[in-house]
């Protein structure tokens, strides 16, 4: 993954030429595979509006997603 070998130079670069070029034509580039604060930080810094990994987010079964939603949905009602 791009993503996993951020520190390169070689690989950041790919990585930036690919978000400018879905900048350019109008794509917005979600980058999978994040896992640390630092890869992050680099992928906001260069543009990148999406991005998903275990920094943000486990993988969840549907019964955990479904339990979430409903209790979002209660503290929306609630507030």
């Amino acid at each position: 993954s791009f993503i996993s070998d951020i520190d390169s130079r070689d690989t950041a670069a790919i990585v930036r030429t690919i978000i400018g070029l879905g900048a350019q034509l109008g794509i917005t580039v979600t980058a999978e595979g994040v896992e640390t604060e630092a890869q992050f930080e680099f992928l906001k810094k260069e543009g990148c509006v999406e991005a998903q990994g275990y920094l943000i987010g486990v993988p969840s079964n549907a019964s955990d997603i479904n339990r979430l939603l409903r209790s979002s949905a209660t503290i929306r009602q609630s507030g």
